[in-house]
């Protein structure tokens, strides 16, 4: 073919710099895979993963011997496929023409499904010469466990065998020292020129006008051979898996919006791209890359997010974590009976015991929050059959609180860990130096953290709520309780002088009087008097904690305070929601809709993906947030926060029980006019509602109504 010519690209010089925030993420089950822009897996925080260990470490794809030049990149909406476009560059003559610059255009598309990878590269020539295209891929699977590559160093691994290729597949395996052999098989829909345990070459001859593909798939298990056929298939029912979990529930949309619906779509595609399908039902896994897994205080808290719009999460989640309720002591996993996981694991590491993480225990409000979402299942769906199948785990839950999680015998729910290689500090603010004095001193155990205490009010108050449904003889006894928890937290940890309650107290019974976000997560629960709570909110929406992109972790002025730290000075659009919530409790309506309007700023910046935090640096006109470099995105209550904030703004409501949406004080934030929302299901009923906009107030407009319900507003 004389009028062909061979097309090469430089090896530098490609204008993108790596790193972890570029991360692009798809996930179905527990196979989850980050790559960056262009597709590209390099052998550091990404991968291909099943089950926490890294099937696929390396794959990288080059067009004559160098990266194509990205075009654009990015995830669809739906979080089903990840696309790049890029294209070839020129090259000096090297004894004959060269390609000219953007000729060819190099699209990789990707989804993963049913524990696996497939792809597409197509080429297609845009020239108008006929083209030999060199395309080369280089791979390896390094089978490392979720924690190594999170940096934890290992003495000791297992055996690695030399890859295995035959044709158009290559196939890996290692065999771990906890005995069992991890294989993985990655296979091409055309025979490669030359073909290596790590490099794959091919040479496919384009003329002008046409295109090629190249297909490809990786998984635990021997590769079929891919072809268009599988690929087509396989994305079909990929889509429709995930349309399937994005449609759970009720829907809410903003008619003259189209940006704040697309957050709200982005949003619910992350809970949807999050969810797991398991056994016991729907569980929204923590986070991509680091949380893919079930955690139980993350699960609980989205599935609250939720509940309002999709119960069947908060289902899924208590059903699931009464399973691995422990029954037993264990310092190493810091279980005792009754007490709710807070983590499961299935790598290497986590077999062996050489990380607490298999099945660990260590977190002291998981337990709390499992009671007190029950409570809040109960009254959202009136579904009772489940509550009385689970009511076993919830005596035994309140079981701990009083044998176990009141450490000190002093009515609080307190924490210590049980073994140097658990967490130091168990509550959502769990990194070393989250808890602290206002000297910076971090406090001797066993500590009681602030919010806690609200959750286990939560709690009890959620258990004598149903027991006088259940006709249990214990109402009075645990609605005795949390008022003497209430009174406790009043006595204990209110500071009059700060207008605020402490962070936590020490093992000997002190303040440590650092001034967090913590004490919105009390209002949540609704324990503080309503002076106190006005007092609280008063500050929260001042300049020391509202960075303007939300609510910070820790007030500006306070000892370690930094607003590049993970939890001391941070926003987390979570924390921020579940203060929100909180405030509205107490009437703070229009708060909330002014803090929904923060977070939805900071969406705007970040592709309308909220990650799981970013830096708490004050805002300023034209600028945008500051990234947190190594935040999980997406995140499972980052993408729920909205969720929340709307039920909070618009003060809905609703007691499946007595078949009743009760609308109090509705407010939308700045900029939406208008709000709908369909199909919501209360009960045997379901409902649409309309809220709009009209002057000075939000007002609600019942729409179709369908059985039992009944729209009640309160002013």
């Amino acid at each position: 073919m004389d009028d062909a010519y061979t097309v090469q690209t430089p090896a530098t010089g490609s204008g993108d710099a790596d790193g972890l925030e570029q991360l692009m993420a798809l996930k179905d089950g527990d196979t989850f895979l980050v790559a960056d822009g262009w597709g590209d897996l390099k052998g550091g925080a990404d991968g291909l993963f099943v089950n926490d260990t890294r099937i696929l470490s390396r794959l990288v794809l080059t067009v004559g011997q160098a990266r194509p030049s990205r075009l654009s990149s990015g995830v669809s909406q739906d979080n089903v496929y990840f696309t790049c476009h890029s294209t070839n560059r020129p090259l000096p003559p090297m004894g004959g023409r060269s390609a000219p610059a953007g000729v060819l255009h190099i699209e990789r598309r990707r989804f993963v499904w049913d524990r696996r990878i497939f792809e597409r590269v197509r080429m297609a020539n845009h020239g108008i010469q006929d083209v030999l295209l060199p395309v080369a891929i280089d791979f390896a699977a390094d089978f490392a466990d979720i924690f190594q590559v999170r940096g934890t160093l290992r003495e000791k691994r297992g055996t690695t065998e030399a890859p295995v290729h035959d044709g158009r597949r290559v196939t890996f395996a290692y065999v771990g020292l906890d005995g069992v052999r991890r294989t993985s098989c990655l296979a091409f829909s055309e025979p490669p020129a030359r073909l290596s345990g790590s490099r794959a070459e091919f040479m496919f001859s384009l003329p002008k006008g046409k295109r090629c593909d190249l297909y490809m798939e990786c998984g635990p298990d021997r590769c079929d051979q891919p072809d268009e056929a599988r690929y087509r298939l396989n994305a079909v029912q990929a889509r429709m898996a995930m349309r399937t979990r994005r449609r759970r529930g009720a829907s809410l949309r903003g008619p003259r919006s189209p940006r704040f619906n697309d957050w709200l779509d982005q949003s619910r595609a992350d809970v949807a791209l999050l969810t797991t399908d398991l056994p016991t039902g729907p569980y929204p896994y923590a986070g991509v890359p680091w949380f893919s897994t079930p955690f139980g205080r993350d699960g609980i808290i989205t599935a609250w997010q939720m509940l309002w719009l999709d119960p069947s999460l908060a289902k899924g989640v208590l059903t699931y974590l009464a399973m691995r309720q422990a029954t037993e002591f264990s310092a190493f996993q810091d279980s005792a009976p009754g007490k709710i996981m807070h983590e499961t694991r299935g790598g290497e590491m986590s077999a062996l015991g050489e990380v607490p993480f298999g099945l660990y225990y260590g977190g002291v409000d998981t337990t709390c929050l499992f009671v007190a979402l029950a409570g809040a299942y109960a009254r959202r769906t009136g579904d009772f059959a489940t509550i009385r199948a689970l009511w076993p785990n919830l005596i035994a839950a309140v079981g701990w609180m009083t044998d176990h999680g009141d450490i000190k015998g002093d009515g609080l729910i307190g924490y210590q860990r049980g073994a140097e290689t658990g967490l130091s500090n168990q509550g959502w603010k769990d990194s070393e130096d989250s808890i602290f004095n206002t000297d910076g001193r971090f406090p001797k155990g066993p500590v009681a953290l602030l919010e806690v205490q609200g959750y286990a009010y939560a709690a009890w108050r959620a258990m004598a709520d149903l027991a006088a449904t259940l006709g249990d003889p214990r109402q009075a006894e645990w609605a005795g309780q949390a008022e003497r928890v209430r009174a406790l937290v009043e006595d204990r940890f209110w500071m009059e002088d700060e207008g605020f309650y402490a962070i936590a107290l020490d093992g000997d019974g002190e303040q440590c009087r650092s001034i967090g976000s913590n004490a919105g997560h009390l209002l949540f629960t609704g324990l503080p008097s309503v002076e106190r709570a006005k007092r609280v909110t008063k500050r929260l929406l001042g300049a020391e904690f509202r960075s303007g992109w939300g609510v910070r972790t820790l007030a500006t002025g306070q000892a370690r305070f930094n607003p590049m730290s993970y939890h001391n000075g941070s926003v987390w659009p979570h924390d921020t929601a579940m203060a929100a919530a909180g405030m509205a409790r107490y009437g703070e309506r229009q708060a909330v809709a002014l803090l929904l309007g923060e977070i939805y700023a900071a969406a705007a910046h970040f592709h309308l993906r909220l990650p799981e935090l970013f830096c708490g640096f004050e805002r300023n006109p034209g600028e945008p947030p500051i990234a947190y470099p190594v935040a999980c995105l997406p995140q499972a209550w980052a993408a729920g926060s909205v969720f929340l904030m709307l039920q909070s703004a618009l003060g809905i409501g609703i007691d499946a029980i007595a078949g009743t949406v009760e609308i109090d004080d509705p407010a939308l934030p700045a900029g939406i006019d208008r709000l709908n929302i369909t199909n919501l299901q209360v009960g045997d009923g379901m409902v649409d509602l309309a809220f709009q906009q009209i002057g000075a107030h939000t007002v609600v407009i019942p729409q179709r109504r369908e059985g039992p319900v009944s729209v009640r507003t309160v002013r």
